[in-house]
């Protein structure tokens, strides 16, 4: 699942804090056997998911927020990235990790320009192709539909097919997968 070495680009990068416990959980499934999962996630079916990938690929995840802030008097939602990570996938093992602020050296605008749109998703997905490798898919969802995606969990607290899960969430538009692996999904 994770190799050996694992690189990560920018971990002392602001943005990585949204990424540090969804590594720790991937240290954990890594290091016990199948019978262990964690929110209905475990190694075996996260490793054959790595393993149908590209020999050389990326996974692309930004995941939104809306949050209220204050402008003349009222008060205005917007939407915020929450988290923005890019892993690059080598022969079925993540080999490194990084933020979508690791991207601007790529071309991609500063993260807290970016917003929910086809528009910068593409730019994104361009950017990752051009710093690591072709994007094999790329999840950009809404955070109320990231949370309950990522903790799902069977009735018994056991493990549950998470692509199957995944696809329901975009028929009903709440994210947008894309991807040279992907049949695309729009909101």
């Amino acid at each position: 699942m994770l190799a050996q070495e694992l690189f990560v680009v920018d971990g002392d990068a602001l943005s990585f804090r949204a990424v540090r416990p969804l590594l720790d959980v991937a240290l954990r499934l890594e290091q016990n056997d199948n019978d262990f999962s964690w929110h209905g996630w475990n190694r075996q079916q996260i490793d054959i998911f790595l393993a149908s990938l590209p020999s050389m690929c990326t996974l692309v995840i930004g995941v939104w927020e809306t949050v209220s802030g204050h402008g003349e008097g009222e008060i205005a939602e917007h939407e915020k990235l929450a988290l923005g990570c890019v892993c690059e996938v080598r022969s079925g093992e993540v080999q490194s990790i990084c933020t979508f602020e690791s991207l601007v050296d790529a071309g991609l605008r500063a993260i807290d320009q970016l917003e929910p749109g086809i528009e910068d998703a593409l730019e994104i997905m361009r950017a990752a192709r051009v710093m690591l490798s072709p994007v094999a898919y790329a999840l950009f969802i809404e955070k109320t539909a990231w949370d309950e995606w990522l903790f799902a969990s069977g009735e018994d607290g056991g493990v549950i097919a998470k692509g199957e899960e995944l696809a329901e969430l975009a028929r009903q538009g709440r994210c947008v997968l894309m991807g040279s692996q992907a049949a695309p999904h729009h909101c």
